[in-house]
């Protein structure tokens, strides 16, 4: 039987202990709904990169270059901060 402890024994929630412990867990599989990137609509303003909660907006040589989707929770902030009137990105309904 494991042995009672105070309060000031257990551990503080929400702490992260441990620095990039984010990088272990891939939580895309959380979506509902999907982003699509339209390289041939995207001006490279970089609003989506600088917005996304989960660090989902791929750079590669200076340049938006897509979505990784292991990390991306579907919360459609990078298409709402999409300044295109026909968005680069586009939320859709995540398959199953």
């Amino acid at each position: 039987m494991s042995e009672l402890k105070s309060w000031r024994e257990i551990p503080k929630g929400a702490v992260i202990e441990e620095a990039g412990n984010s990088e272990e867990y891939k939580t895309g599989t959380w979506r509902s709904f999907r982003p699509i990137w339209y390289k041939d609509k995207c001006i490279q303003c970089y609003r989506c990169w600088t917005f996304c909660p989960d660090s989902s907006i791929l750079i590669k040589e200076g340049k938006v270059a897509g979505i990784n989707y292991e990390y991306c929770k579907g919360c459609g902030i990078c298409a709402h901060e999409c300044p295109k009137k026909a968005s680069a990105i586009e939320m859709v309904p995540e398959k199953t």
